[in-house]
């Protein structure tokens, strides 16, 4: 249905952070039953949990059987609740000052039995996080295959496919950050450190901060690190000259550009206040991060976590010049079935199903699109976008579905910034919607 109606609070735009810096952990808390693990975990754990607090995000691997002690004396708001001990958990956990969607849990589809790989559901996860209003970043957290022999190099060059395929689908035009105990070294005959970064079109924090950009050469000659250091080793060069497999990447998108300016081994941050022992057999490593919003934005979004992730950056970011939309087009019933964007240069994008009835809107020469409404609510136990209405820049709408009570208004980040693409999920119908910012 088309409209003309000016909406007054639409000309009005919610300004955003346009950069900001954030401090990432990974960390290997060797949180294995008591009798299993080379740690002290039931000593250590509390320890760790107290130290956390000067980091924003932290991703740790093995939080299996002394997960309560972790978490009991953190306070970041946002934690992933956990998978369970062994043999039932994957000891994957995250901790973030941030809020998050999409959070899944994918075990590996390959292991080695050696090394105990096999005895947990080891694998990797994926979240959405929001670092502030229109700035979204993916992050990753994974343990692959353990060992050195030819079935656990294998294992690790399957595991890394697998993660790397994922990100491809998930994180298509998003930022990234990924961070885990990788059980692999670049100096690894064989190994995949390569094939990680490369698949996943990531930087190595590590490499990048202490390497020159240039990771250490596939020989066989590991630098490892000493374990643990002597005491008089304080200074951050010794202490990152050596490789650990726990690494952190980061790629950027176009939507926010991530950059790690320092890269440390927080060895002397994680010790045992009486014994001076460090509280794990995994050294915790932090990246700092700086970062800027990018030409295009992310706005909230509305509806659930169903159908299949669609996301427009990849096809608006193809050329130096972002394409302008021409003709909307809004498909529903009692529901939004479908949304379609036809741009200048670009052809049409489409979303959702082929139900509902068609209307559209052609844009004017200088018409943008300015705003928009958006609505949720529940069909057969799944959360779905109800009701879309599009405002253009001379007070023209366009509408599909029907409203409800939970209602979302997205507006622009900054002035001069306007509807150019959506971002969500979708099937039969629209699942879930956010909007694409750009000048």
């Amino acid at each position: 249905m088309l409209r003309t109606w000016v909406i007054s609070s639409l000309l009005f735009t919610v300004q955003a952070a346009t950069s900001g810096s954030l401090r990432a952990l990974v960390y290997n808390v060797a949180g294995l039953p008591d009798v299993l693990s080379s740690s002290d975990p039931s000593e250590n754990t509390p320890y760790i949990s107290q130290r956390l607090v000067n980091y924003h995000l932290i991703n740790v691997q093995e939080d299996f059987n002394h997960h309560a002690a972790l978490y009991a004396s953190d306070s970041h708001p946002h934690r992933t609740p956990t998978s369970g001990g062994v043999p039932l958990g994957d000891g994957l956990n995250t901790l973030s000052n941030f809020p998050y969607i999409d959070f899944t849990r994918t075990t590996w589809d390959d292991c080695n039995s050696n090394s105990g790989d096999c005895l947990t559901p080891k694998g990797f996860t994926a979240m959405r996080l929001q670092l502030d209003p229109h700035v979204w970043v993916d992050v990753y957290n994974l343990h692959t295959d353990a060992g050195s022999e030819t079935g656990d190099l294998d294992a690790r060059r399957k595991n890394v496919g697998q993660i790397v395929e994922y990100i491809k689908t998930f994180s298509a035009g998003m930022p990234v950050v990924i961070m885990g105990d990788t059980n692999m070294r670049y100096t690894t005959v064989s190994d995949s450190a390569r094939a990680l970064a490369s698949g996943a079109a990531a930087t190595d924090a590590w490499v990048q901060t202490w390497k020159g950009g240039v990771p250490p050469a596939e020989n066989g000659d590991a630098l490892v690190c000493p374990f643990p250091f002597a005491d008089a080793i304080t200074n951050q060069a010794t202490l990152s000259a050596c490789e650990t497999v726990d690494k952190i990447l980061y790629r950027s998108s176009p939507a926010l550009t991530l950059n790690a300016v320092a890269m440390t081994n927080e060895h002397r941050a994680f010790l045992h206040p009486t014994t001076g022992a460090p509280l794990s057999d995994h050294y915790p490593l932090s990246a700092s991060f700086e970062w800027t919003a990018g030409k295009l934005r992310l706005s909230d979004i509305v509806g659930g976590p169903h159908g299949g992730f669609y996301n427009d950056i990849p096809a608006l970011s193809a050329s130096s010049t972002t394409p302008t939309i021409s003709i909307l087009t809004l498909s529903g019933g009692d529901r939004v079935d479908r949304i379609s964007a036809s741009y200048d240069s670009i052809g049409a994008i489409t979303h959702g199903g082929s139900g509902g009835r068609a209307s559209s809107i052609t844009l004017g020469s200088g018409e943008t699109i300015v705003g928009v409404y958006a609505c949720s609510g529940k069909r057969d136990g799944r959360t779905r976008v109800f009701y879309l209405k599009a405002t253009t820049s001379v007070g023209r709408t366009l509408e599909a579905g029907k409203t409800t009570c939970s209602c979302v208004n997205m507006v622009p980040p900054e002035n001069g910034f306007r509807v150019v693409g959506f971002w969500g999920r979708s099937g039969d119908e629209l699942d879930r919607v956010g909007v694409v910012w750009g000048k």
